[in-house]
């Protein structure tokens, strides 16, 4: 992958730069944005570390963060292509409250925060889907937090299996990422004990299948039913 790839030629119809091109063209923007790649596991986002810019996943899956009590990771979220990371901080914090990792070989479009903020003042369209932007990002946050608070253990363990099976989509038959038992902990706002339970006890109900990390789900309307007042469709 080259330091530099085109937005002209990307195919992530969902990111915000890719749906504004027609305004951008020439834009510095775009012009001299970069490219990184990460290995599998690998943090680029240091939380605390000073914003300089925004991520945008081009290619592969990423964890976002943040340190809790005690030094406990909690996942706020997961992203794929088309979407960004470290926005939370982008004009309104000097320091990352965020830290992200790979957790697959990934690629990700670079835009410096300068640049960033002469697009916005130059080009209204790009400056309202940004808005737009953060407002649904709010309504989800908020959204999460009423519904976790009123959840159940085991309510928030499927809250989280029907999250990652909307954000990632399945591959033969297993969610189309490889989380481990922490991690699904980790977002779910509960331990590894407690998820260990939660699957064998979903398992015996023929609710899911496990093989190794990957999990499957037999029923998604079943698992629905579980949570459906606590409007799950809300975080995507």
């Amino acid at each position: 992958m080259p330091n530099h790839s085109s937005c002209h030629n990307c195919e992530n119809q969902n990111c915000l730069i890719k749906s504004n091109m027609s305004v951008f063209e020439d834009d510095e923007l775009v012009v001299k944005k970069n490219n990184l790649r990460c290995k599998k596991g690998q943090q680029f986002i240091i939380e605390g570390a000073p914003v300089n810019g925004l991520f945008f996943v081009l290619k592969g899956k990423v964890k976002v963060f943040r340190t809790g009590i005690n030094g406990r990771e909690q996942i706020v979220r997961f992203a794929r292509e088309g979407e960004i990371i470290g926005h939370r901080g982008f004009g309104t914090e000097e320091y990352y409250s965020i830290g992200a990792i790979a957790l697959e070989d990934t690629v990700l479009c670079y835009f410096s925060k300068h640049l960033l903020q002469q697009a916005l003042m130059s080009n209204p369209k790009f400056a309202y889907d940004l808005m737009l932007f953060y407002a649904n990002e709010l309504n989800k946050s908020e959204s999460k937090v009423k519904s976790i608070s009123q959840m159940t253990v085991r309510e928030r363990v499927i809250d989280t299996l029907l999250y990652i099976n909307r954000k990632f989509g399945v591959n033969k038959g297993f969610l189309d990422v490889n989380l481990s038992r922490k991690e699904y902990a980790d977002y779910a706002g509960t331990t590894e004990e407690q998820v260990i339970r939660v699957f064998s006890a979903l398992k015996k109900e023929k609710l899911i299948i496990a093989r190794g990390k990957k999990i499957g789900i037999n029923d998604i309307s079943l698992l629905k039913g579980e949570i459906n007042e606590h409007n799950f469709f809300l975080d995507s």
